[in-house]
């Protein structure tokens, strides 16, 4: 294994983690906030610590296979690991392990937090707490694969060993380029999204904020009540659509900027990802408007707001779901375990992985009824392979049991 470029990647990644701190300390310094020298502390660790691994020398630069799932293991615990520096130098989370928690729960877009009022925080906390869904959402690796020469070819397996999917598509011949212009379709869809939140009343910090939690489908905020606080149906609105953009192929609107319109209304798993909101929406709207709200546009709004941070994973809330009837909260839980699309920032299983398991059932109980028939599982008009079919199934086992698992620990 080539460890010496491991670890010079990984410099790389925390030089990006420490740049990624600049922005939160210039917030704080110029609120006068007191998270400001523990973000000056953490920023000079953090770029010693990277610069320190870049400087190691190389022999060769090639990246494998192991060394890319190498570089993506080690890439999320350091930059998870340094990233937890300004939550405990500020006292703003005083124990390193609850630091480490709510870091984690960051970059991998889970949301889950240890704090129990998120008010009192300085600026620059909650700035950089919610920054890391937004670089966490599309990917850390992704960042460097777009922005490293250094990686080369080997970019692709780091790429591929980072993708959310089952399978890794490569919109431009090189692989830095396809992760170029995800970033690119990434940064104008926040820029938008940050622009209509502030048209809708939000102040520029609040709009970067909550749009880093949007588009990264993590659900951090500003507020102890999340954006329910903000009691505006145009806030809500906006955040739902962006939300279910998020959930969506990233490589679609790439697709809609080269006028390919076609592509993207035929494709398989995007048609089934709208299907599955709309139904979901519907049924729970319906049931809302007899049980709860009882002004349709009431319930279509909170409807359409919760199945879209539930089945994206964000994780946002306009009202206490748990008032809803058991019909509406068990719509959610199902939600939950769908998710958003490959390629997109929402986790869970992936709704390509549920339509690929949808159509395999279907194959095995044609196979059942005729079995002399040669049917091929196809999403679209192509065929998937059987070994991916494979992971697939492997895939949903592993994450049922590990789902099964951890309900019972807990």
């Amino acid at each position: 294994m080539n460890h010496r470029m491991i670890f010079k990647v990984l410099g790389y990644l925390l030089l990006i983690i420490a740049l990624g701190m600049v922005t939160p300390l210039i917030i704080s310094y110029s609120h006068n906030q007191s998270d400001t020298i523990p973000f000056a502390a953490s920023i000079a660790i953090t770029a010693s610590a990277g610069f320190a691994l870049t400087r190691i020398p190389l022999k060769n630069k090639v990246l494998k296979v192991k060394e890319s799932l190498a570089i993506v293991t080690f890439g999320w615990l350091f930059s998870s690991l340094l990233g937890a520096l300004p939550f405990y130098l500020s006292g703003s989370i005083p124990s390193y392990v609850d630091a480490f928690f709510e870091t984690v729960s960051g970059f991998t877009t889970t949301g889950a937090t240890i704090i129990n009022d998120i008010e009192i925080l300085p600026m620059g906390i909650l700035f950089w707490r919610s920054f890391t869904h937004w670089v966490g959402g599309m990917g850390i690796l992704v960042v460097a694969v777009a922005i490293l020469p250094i990686m080369g070819t080997g970019g692709f397996h780091v790429f591929k060993a980072e993708s959310p999917g089952p399978i890794a598509d490569k919109i431009a011949p090189r692989i830095m380029e396809t992760a170029k212009i995800l970033y690119r379709a990434y940064i104008i869809i926040s820029l938008a999204e940050f622009a209509l939140l502030m048209f809708g009343g939000m102040t520029a910090f609040e709009a970067a904020v909550h749009t880093f939690g949007t588009l990264g489908t993590g659900g951090f905020s500003t507020r102890n009540s999340s954006i329910g606080a903000f009691g505006s149906a145009y806030i809500f609105n906006v955040i739902s659509i962006f939300m279910i953009m998020s959930g969506a192929n990233f490589s679609l609107y790439y697709s809609l900027f080269k006028g390919k319109w076609r592509d993207v209304a035929n494709n398989s798993e995007f048609r089934f990802y709208l299907g599955i909101i709309f139904v979901s929406v519907l049924a729970i709207t319906i049931d809302n408007n007899f049980h709860v709200y009882h002004d349709w546009f009431e319930s279509f709004t909170h409807s359409l707001f919760q199945a879209s941070s539930i089945m994206t994973t964000t994780g946002y809330t306009t009202f206490d779901y748990e008032k809803w009837s058991a019909f509406s909260r068990s719509v959610l839980f199902m939600l939950m375990f769908v998710g958003g699309s490959a390629g997109s920032t929402g986790g869970s299983i992936k709704v390509i992985r549920i339509l690929a398991l949808i159509k395999l059932i279907k194959r095995e109980i044609t196979k059942i009824l005729h079995p002399r028939a040669i049917v091929a599982v196809k999403l679209g008009k192509e065929p998937v392979a059987e070994d991916t079919l494979l992971n697939i199934a492997g895939f949903f086992m592993l994450y049922m049991l590990i789902f099964i698992l951890g309900s019972v620990a807990i």
